[in-house]
């Protein structure tokens, strides 16, 4: 098994943070939040990339399993709290590639400070997971 690391999720969770305090100090710059919402698209993909792997390499899952149910089965060996939840962010992130309009945009968007806590937990349970 090749080691894992957790680096990209990381970065990606910071570049989250970043974004959502700049967006703070400039809520009337539709870039701004448009940057967040791309680095939530990167931190949900790089989670469910290292769930996968973690539930194959170290759960010894088949990806077929895996592919089914990702966020109940990693919920199910307590990789992450709630799979609802989650789903939902999956939901919200698979939203974003259909963005044309401020009304979605928006709902994306203020899911996203929800989404930070559930990404740390993600981050300290992968890590102790594969300790």
């Amino acid at each position: 098994m090749a080691e894992l690391n957790f680096d990209a999720l990381k970065l990606s969770i910071a570049a989250l943070e970043q974004g959502l305090e700049e967006h703070a100090q400039y809520p009337q710059l539709l870039t701004v939040r448009d940057g967040v919402i791309q680095r939530f698209e990167v931190a949900v993909d790089i989670s469910q990339k290292l769930i996968r792997r973690v539930l194959q390499e170290v759960y010894q899952m088949e990806p077929a399993r895996i592919a089914k149910n990702t966020m109940r089965e990693a919920a199910g060996m307590a990789l992450i709290a709630d799979a609802e939840r989650w789903i939902g962010h999956v939901n919200a992130r698979n939203e974003t590639s259909h963005i044309y309009d401020a009304r979605k945009a928006n709902a994306v968007f203020e899911r996203i400070p929800g989404f930070l806590p559930d990404a740390r937990d993600l981050l300290q349970r992968l890590i102790n997971a594969t300790a």
